[in-house]
């Protein structure tokens, strides 16, 4: 994307699929101009970062996987609490020869997925490249974000999908690198090169792939978890053991785990620290209040893994004490 600066954000400006209704203006001034929430709905505002080598390889999965994740895990966010996006900002911070094109492709192609217009962000010329996504959203009428500090004793505990699945795509993909190309069975070859939306039947070996390079933020299971009476909620974005025990120390109070559903071609220790799978854990007191929810959205019921209970220093699965497996970036 040659030019400098201000061509680049214009040529990203014509890239964007959405056009401003009227009455707001997005990229190309010093703010963007929105209307604000309609009476009676809160405004959830939240913000997440990818950095290439950490949150990507970029070796292995395309800039475009990079900018699609990117918006995907900060709208993971707004989903957690039940909430509905409305718009984004998108900051670029990189080497002056990233291809913004490419990069921009997954940002528009997960903007236009989840509706959340691209409305205004930053570029930045940096030594490494990282995506910072900013995103509002809204809670409906009627309804309360959903917290993480809600969960009682006595609450069921659900997720909405099978885990692991990221990371046992990463491991494939890893494992792609290492193999010569003569002996990369076809099922591991086909990753890369079939884009996870344009193949509607998927094998196990793409659908990890794809788990990894696109993951799906919930947005429709967390409002149908706030319509079943969800009282905590959160995403899965650094692995099971680590946000469901964030879920339990923000509500003060322990769990006990009788299942936890694996994606296919995953194992236990993927779906317990793996992360980066953006399905949600939300507790609930009435199960059949969360099914009716699921379905009157067309969405597939959730799974029930197991209960909340009184001693906040309970984490057992199956019987025995749970670790806190999952990722967390470390301070000093």
């Amino acid at each position: 994307m040659p030019g400098g600066e201000f061509a680049a954000i214009e040529r990203i400006r014509r890239a964007l699929p959405q056009s401003p209704p009227t009455g707001e203006t997005w990229i190309g001034d010093d703010a963007a101009v929105l209307r604000p929430p309609a009476p009676g709905q809160a405004l959830l505002l939240s913000t997440d970062t990818c950095v290439a080598g950490l949150h990507a390889d970029l070796d292995l999965v395309g800039l475009d996987d990079l900018g699609w994740k990117a918006l995907a895990a900060a709208l993971s966010d707004l989903a957690a609490m039940g909430g509905c996006p409305s718009n984004c900002l998108v900051t670029v911070m990189g080497p002056s020869d990233t291809d913004l094109e490419q990069l921009y492709r997954g940002l528009a192609a997960a903007s236009e997925r989840w509706t959340c217009p691209i409305v205004g962000g930053d570029l930045v010329n940096a030594p490494l490249l990282a995506v910072s996504v900013s995103v509002s959203g809204v809670v409906p009428v009627g309804r309360r974000a959903v917290l993480r500090s809600g969960a009682r004793p006595g609450d069921l505990l659900f997720v909405t999908g099978p885990l692991g699945g990221s990371a046992a795509g990463l491991a494939l993909l890893r494992s792609e690198r290492r193999t010569p190309p003569s002996q990369v069975p076809p099922s591991q070859d086909a990753p890369r090169q079939v884009p996870p939306s344009q193949d509607p039947n998927p094998g196990p070996a793409l659908r990890l792939v794809a788990s990894h390079r696109r993951p799906l933020a919930r947005v429709a299971e967390g409002m149908a978890a706030a319509a079943g009476g969800a009282t905590a909620m959160i995403d899965v974005s650094d692995g099971l053991g680590a946000d469901l025990g964030h879920l339990a120390d923000s509500s003060g109070v322990g769990f006990e785990l009788v299942d936890i559903p694996v994606a296919e071609g995953a194992d236990l220790s993927d779906a317990l620290g793996g992360g980066e799978d953006y399905e949600l854990v939300f507790a609930a007191p009435e199960q059949v209040k969360v099914t009716a929810a699921f379905a009157e959205a067309g969405l597939p019921k959730p799974l029930l893994m197991g209960a909340c209970t009184s001693d906040p220093s309970e984490r057992r699965l199956r019987g025995e004490q749970l670790g806190r497996l999952g990722w967390e970036h470390e301070w000093r």
